[in-house]
């Protein structure tokens, strides 16, 4: 069986046909503030990848992509994992200019997801990308962006509380972030796992940013896995927020400041994935083609289940979960849809 956590005496805020109103209210509100916000423009977006490009993302490393054969071409395509790399090259080739950027409504399959309350192998996520200068890739332009990002996604959840009036049950998540890195929550709590650091911090802080995800630690280990072609890992991180319903902190964002030529090449060396040169993506980069930019992901399901104090992402999104998942959720009164 898959890991689902059941939290006792749990029963649905809002019933089915409500809940449906409200994921397409959250939706629709989010995307309207963060594009006001941040400057972006919705532009349309692949739901699959040339394989022999590289712009796919390798999140972890590890995941494998569900790949298939154009017929009409011969060639390998793979449905997208996000859209890290292809935002960038879409600024380039749509010639946005500083200050500018884009978003779109990206959908994914990740087949070896593990399946729990939070991940599911659908991913429906708001990809953005904004073009910045190469003077603004600095932890204070990072940390503004995030507070913007924040400040969205509080006033939707307000909006949310006005609109539909028994949300007002559950607590308001504070737009005041607390930034630290995973070397300081590594230092504050070096006896815990990465998740349960997390959790410990975020329980007693509120609204974080953790920062600076994917090098070495002191320990030896990085805290968590990030591909080495679209973050620098010195000027990224996760978007986390207390969650009342599962009692977990709970990542709605991975972002950051995108890597340089010069950082490209150094991550690709310490990842040991150095063949990568090869790739037209990574050729561009690193020959200075393709502008600086921020961006990130962030998750539409995830969204609506802290905004709705859902306890399974299959409550908002329609996926696809083992026997033993959906026989403890019936049994508990919670609706997968």
């Amino acid at each position: 069986m898959n890991h689902c956590i059941i939290p006792a005496g749990y029963t649905p805020i809002l019933n089915q046909y409500d809940t449906q109103k409200a994921i397409g209210t959250v939706k629709r509100l989010f995307a309207d503030t963060l594009s006001a916000t941040l400057n972006l423009h919705r532009v349309s977006a692949p739901l699959f990848l040339q394989a022999s490009t590289g712009l796919n993302d390798d999140l972890n490393g590890v995941e494998r992509p569900v790949s298939f054969t154009v017929t009409a071409t011969g060639e390998e395509a793979q449905v997208v994992h996000s859209l890290a790399k292809w935002k960038r090259m879409a600024l380039r080739d749509y010639d946005f200019q500083v200050g500018k950027g884009l978003y779109t409504d990206m959908n994914a399959i990740r087949r070896d997801e593990e399946l729990d309350n939070l991940h599911s192998i659908y991913v429906d996520q708001w990809d953005w990308e904004k073009v910045i200068r190469k003077e603004d890739r600095k932890l204070s332009y990072l940390e503004g962006v995030v507070r913007s990002i924040v400040s969205s996604i509080c006033a939707t959840e307000l909006n949310m509380h006005a609109l539909f009036p028994a949300l007002n049950r559950l607590h308001l998540h504070s737009p005041e972030v607390t930034f630290i890195t995973t070397q300081e929550l590594e230092d504050l709590y070096p006896e815990l796992s990465p998740k349960a650091r997390e959790d410990a911090f975020v329980k007693a802080h509120g609204t974080t940013f953790l920062e600076q995800i994917g090098g070495t630690l002191h320990s030896g280990k990085p805290h968590d896995g990030r591909a080495p072609d679209y973050d620098d890992w010195n000027l990224n991180g996760d978007i986390l927020f207390w969650n009342d319903t599962l009692q977990c902190s709970y990542e709605v964002s991975s972002m950051g400041i995108r890597v340089s030529p010069e950082s490209l090449a150094r991550q690709l060396s310490l990842a040991g994935c150095e063949a990568r040169r090869a790739l037209p993506f990574h050729r561009a980069l690193l020959a200075g083609e393709l502008p600086y930019t921020i961006g990130g992901g962030i998750g539409q399901s995830r969204l609506c289940m802290l905004l709705l104090g859902s306890a399974h992402i299959g409550e908002v999104q329609t996926s696809l979960w083992d026997a033993d998942t959906r026989a403890a959720c019936a049994i508990a009164g919670i609706p997968l849809l």
